[in-house]
């Protein structure tokens, strides 16, 4: 089974209101088609070289996901001004209920024969994790991020040896019967480990906490994520085995290899989860987030319903996340066909255009806002 896959973040639908930031949804968009490229496309070039949509989507399709999910959960809790008191109580426990809806929903997709690794599970385990930290403000979640990416892989390194080993199939209903074996995978053996993964979040929350609709933060945001993503990949190959580079420059699964060699660390290969990885697409993501959302700035009022219209897919891609495993399914869609990848795309930006067009939220996300929207308090219920 491959192993390779997107994180998903359900978003509200609808048409381009005032006040609602629709950049997020473009952003969201680019990672969903992004995520079925490195499905659907090749790795690699005829003659043996990485493929331009590896190298583009591989490791960062998945990482702005994320990124994203921790933008939603600061949104979801109070945006700048983090909730308190009870209205935290009440938001939180909402949000846990969405999460483990989503991680069921994960573990009923990993039954088709998909031969993808699915995220959702990780992600309500992510979702979960961040919970804790959504009564802290901007400063302090950045400062937290940062230091996450650096100490929260070498504790990963420092405990996978006494793990149980996983294989690569995506966590499932079945695992359920050995509850510690499944949380060491989903924490840090798996391919998408939530411990590691949590920095992704917490800079998610951070960026959530700002005012995304300030232009010179946005621009600054820009400029430091491309500066982030490009250093952070230069310092790591001038530390790195050019040899060894070049070998996992489409990735790994998940982790390092658990053999006590403190050099693959320094790797900045996709899906490694080493601090070089993490800061690359961190960067990577920030970049995106900060571009799409100056542009959105920078339409008139047509110009971003029309936007809006156009990536509707990503106000719903926990729905067409779950279709595009469908998809995936030789019993549905003749699988490893490069060519499919445009019918693919074009099925996915065709629905999210339908239902944006129509005010209509997608059937899943609907299902798992429930009791959040149940339980957020009243003047949260629009952020």
């Amino acid at each position: 089974m491959t192993s390779r896959t997107a994180d998903v973040v359900p978003a509200a639908a609808g048409p381009a209101r005032p006040g609602r930031l629709g950049g997020l949804a473009v952003a969201r968009c680019l990672a969903l088609l992004g995520m079925v490229a490195t499905h659907v496309l090749l790795d690699f070039t005829p003659e043996g070289d990485l493929s331009f949509s590896q190298w583009l989507a591989g490791g960062r399709a998945s990482a702005l996901f994320a990124v994203l999910a921790g933008v939603s959960l600061a949104l979801m809790t109070g945006g700048r001004e983090p909730a308190r008191g009870r209205d935290r109580l009440r938001a939180s426990a909402g949000l846990a209920v969405r999460s483990l809806l989503i991680a069921g929903l994960g573990l009923a997709l990993a039954e088709p024969d998909s031969g993808l690794a699915i995220i959702l599970t990780y992600y309500g385990v992510l979702f979960l994790l961040g919970l804790p930290f959504v009564g802290l403000r901007a400063r302090t979640l950045a400062l937290l991020a940062a230091g996450w990416v650096v100490l929260a892989p070498v504790v990963s390194h420092l405990v996978r040896p006494d793990l149980p080993v996983r294989g690569f199939a995506s966590p499932a209903v079945d695992q359920l019967g050995d509850p510690g074996r499944l949380a060491s995978e989903l924490l840090f053996t798996g391919y998408y480990p939530a411990v590691p993964w949590l920095a992704y979040l917490l800079a998610g929350m951070a960026l959530g906490r700002c005012d995304l609709r300030n232009r010179r933060l946005l621009l600054a945001l820009a400029g430091g994520g491309l500066a982030l993503a490009v250093l952070a990949t230069q310092v790591s190959r001038a530390v790195t085995d050019p040899a060894v580079s070049d070998q996992y420059a489409r990735g790994m699964f998940g982790t390092t290899p658990a053999d006590g060699d403190w050099s693959w660390l320094l790797l900045v290969a996709p899906h490694s989860a080493t601090p070089f990885d993490l800061a690359q697409t961190i960067g990577s993501a920030l970049l995106v987030i900060a571009v799409c959302l100056l542009i959105e700035r920078a339409l008139p009022d047509a110009g971003v319903t029309f936007l809006a219209v156009l990536f509707g897919a990503g106000t719903m891609t926990l729905t067409l996340y779950s279709l595009h495993v469908v998809l995936r399914t030789p019993e549905v869609w003749p699988p490893d066909d490069p060519r499919a990848y445009g019918w693919h795309v074009l099925v996915l930006l065709a629905i999210g255009a339908a239902f944006v067009a129509r005010g209509r939220r997608g059937p899943l996300e609907y299902v798992v806002g429930l009791p959040v929207r149940a339980l957020r308090p009243a003047d949260l219920r629009n952020a």
